[in-house]
């Protein structure tokens, strides 16, 4: 049993941060009914941008750990929701009346370009992110470790999720995004500005995926280029699994793909971890596409 509590925390821990994640893939989609594939990449950016500040702000906030750590997330969400708005912005904004294929596409080659353009600029070796708060032990056992980072992590995504639907559930913006997710249409002849709302959209989205890199840099303090492409697809399969267009959906679908990832690991193999993932899509895309709490939606031809 305390083998299997290990592994559920664990789970819980990784699963946070690809809801984080997914959740951004699901208000993408939700409102303009496309993948943004570029989003893996933007968490990306997110930890590099905390690997640069980190360092500028110690000293300005005299070692407090968790003082730094806030200020590092909230930096990197601002920038990332900038970058978020400008990728929509630049890149998708003029194709919206094209047809879904194009801005796929369009999605893919930013995702590339912020890939190789992140070598460029960062350099292709991974770095070593800084400690923002110092773990603490708080269970060392045989069968259960438990640190003060796992609960850092759970405790945090949870607050930016409770956030994220006051946003949306109980603010005119958010009511704003219900409706042009609703009917683009009906929501312009009321009045609401479009454009306005999907570059909200955007950067609500991205800075969630800037909060999830800070997290995962804590859990796992590699970054790299490339590190936005497995949790990306992995959060983009949680958000099919729970249903994409659906806040809910994505939270849950996030919190089995982690759960699956380190029951799979712990007692089967390391090897199939990824390969999970992958399987949980081909199997929800075959049985149930709507996800676990979506809904089918009758198409016109």
């Amino acid at each position: 049993m305390s083998e299997l509590l290990q592994q559920i925390i664990n789970g819980i821990s990784m699963g946070s941060i690809y809801a984080l994640i997914a959740l951004g893939y699901t208000m993408v989609y939700g409102i303009l009914r496309f993948i943004n594939f570029a989003h893996g990449d933007v968490f990306m950016v997110g930890a590099f941008v905390g690997f640069y500040v980190a360092p500028l702000l110690i000293p300005i906030t005299g070692g407090s750990g968790l003082l730094t750590a806030l200020l590092v997330m909230l930096i990197a969400m601002a920038v990332c929701a900038a970058l978020g708005v400008a990728i929509e912005w630049l890149a998708y904004r003029p194709l919206r009346s094209r047809p879904k294929l194009t801005m796929l596409i369009t999605a893919i080659g930013v995702s590339l370009f912020l890939e190789y353009g992140g070598q460029l600029v960062f350099g292709p070796d991974p770095k070593p992110f800084p400690a923002l708060v110092p773990s603490t032990m708080i269970v060392n056992s045989k069968h259960l470790v438990l640190n003060s980072n796992a609960l850092v992590v759970i405790g945090t995504a949870l607050a930016l999720m409770l956030l994220l639907r006051y946003v949306v559930f109980r603010t005119r913006m958010g009511t704003a995004m219900r409706a042009v997710s609703f009917d683009h249409r009906a929501a312009s002849l009321m009045g609401i500005n479009i454009d306005s709302v999907i570059s909200f959209t955007f950067a609500l989205g991205s800075g969630l995926a800037a909060a999830a890199a800070i997290l995962y840099a804590t859990v796992y303090p590699s970054i790299n280029p490339l590190m936005g492409l497995f949790p990306g697809l992995k959060a983009f399969v949680a958000a099919v699994l729970g249903g994409i267009g659906n806040l809910y959906g994505a939270a849950l679908g996030g919190l089995i793909i982690g759960l699956l990832e380190t029951l799979v690991t712990g007692y089967i193999s390391p090897v199939y971890r990824d390969a999970i993932s992958f399987a949980v899509l081909i199997l929800i895309l075959l049985f149930r596409p709507s996800g676990i709490l979506g809904h089918h939606e009758a198409e016109k031809v």
